[in-house]
């Protein structure tokens, strides 16, 4: 290695380790992206709530689900039976900033809930088929500079007020039906309040939709006593199974690039670009470098050829055509064993045929060659030159 090479070498060293000891001690931005998702430590992921979910959730069972809802309800439908139903009971959960459920999921969220369940749902909009089916309308003219409450409408939850200004929604429901829907609860201000939590019968079920998610995340699950709001708004849930809906949110999408952990690591992504970089300069300032000569090496010759045109040559100037037509005799036919396959013990009108179909040559050209051969096998008298270049003629018009 040469002295400036080595110069270049320690200068991108130093440079490397600089970047990596200024992203080290430089404090970490926030990052207040609306995630929610499972793995998330960040203040709108829903790490902390997947962790406690069982004390928040206690007593029932929960049961995370990370398929379609389509598809975790439909097989679990009797419908051979006399009395349509679920083979389950329980309630279907999800939380989440915007509705991600597709059309046929939500189809079948509507069937389970009307056969007697419970779908708790907290979103901060819904779909056109929820609104007219459950004859409700939901807005978003709610403004948030202003200091936002939320509360329970049951007076037994307490009349505390949790300030979730933080992320919190916009959205309210501006019109219900009171016929089947029942408030609890509220957000906005002493003067203004909207209702944000309702509880809609449907059939011989209801629906739970509460349109401030943020309560959820790891943010204000850690924040003064706002876990106590979180708290009250999962004791309407009822008591029996919980199936929580986490597909799309429990981490299982992931890049497919091999690289994904060093890329997702700032300190290592960095370090990671200017290790290229500093190939990059490597390249560029050694493109001219001298090669060594490659020196050209000859391949063998091969004699194989010449070999076998010496003692054809040998063979016939000293007058041995018998020998000769022998051997081409056995050529021909170890050849004919090993590129088609077929035997040769036989030369009858059966090896005729198979040899015909496979080497698509004349027929009458076949016929002769076998008659040679099978003559030149059952003579007595020795061959003569002109035999000789007769089957050579008649075996080259078959291989060639």
């Amino acid at each position: 290695m040469s002295r400036t090479l080595k110069i270049y070498v320690f200068f991108l060293l130093v440079i490397i380790a600089l970047f990596i000891y200024i992203d080290a001690i430089r404090p970490k931005p926030v990052d207040w992206t609306p995630s929610y998702d499972l793995r998330d430590k960040i203040p709108f992921g829903l790490y902390i709530f997947d962790q406690e979910s069982k004390t928040l959730l206690s007593p029932n069972k929960v049961i995370k689900k990370t398929k379609t809802l389509y598809e975790f309800l439909d097989p679990l439908y009797n419908a051979d039976t006399l009395v349509k139903n679920y083979k389950i009971k329980g309630t279907i959960l999800n939380i989440c900033d915007n509705y991600i459920l597709d059309d046929q999921s939500t189809k079948e969220l509507f069937y389970f809930v009307s056969h007697g369940n419970t779908a708790f749902l907290s979103v901060q909009n819904l779909p056109e088929m929820f609104t007219d089916s459950l004859k409700i309308e939901i807005k978003s003219q709610f403004d948030l500079n202003d200091k936002v409450d939320c509360w329970l409408a049951n007076p037994n939850l307490g009349k505390e007020k949790y300030n979730l200004n933080q992320g919190a929604g916009s959205y309210y429901f501006s019109k219900i039906d009171t016929l089947y829907t029942t408030v609890l609860g509220y957000q906005g201000t002493e003067k203004k309040k909207y209702v944000n939590f309702v509880k809609v019968n449907f059939r011989q079920g209801s629906f739970l939709i509460h349109l401030q998610p943020t309560a959820f995340t790891n943010y204000h699950l850690l924040k003064d006593n706002h876990s106590e709001y979180t708290e009250k708004i999962l004791s309407y849930l009822p008591k029996n199974p919980i199936y929580w809906l986490i597909k799309d949110q429990n981490g299982l999408i992931e890049s497919g690039s091999p690289y994904r952990y060093i890329l997702s690591q700032p300190a290592l992504k960095w370090a990671w670009y200017l290790f290229f970089i500093g190939i990059l300069i490597f390249m560029i300032f050694n493109a001219k470098r001298r090669q060594r000569i490659i020196p050209i090496i000859k391949p063998l010759s091969n004699t194989t050829v010449d070999f076998t045109k010496t003692i054809g040559n040998l063979y016939y100037q000293e007058g041995d055509h018998q020998n000769l037509v022998d051997k081409k005799i056995i050529y021909f036919l170890e050849r004919i064993r090993n590129e088609y396959l077929i035997e040769t013990s036989t030369l009858d009108e059966n090896f005729i045929k198979k040899l015909h179909a496979k080497t698509g040559k004349e027929l009458k050209d076949i016929e002769h060659l076998v008659y040679l051969i099978n003559y030149q096998r059952k003579s007595y008298h020795q061959s003569i030159e002109s035999d000789l270049i007769e089957i050579n003629n008649a075996i080259e018009k078959i291989i060639n």
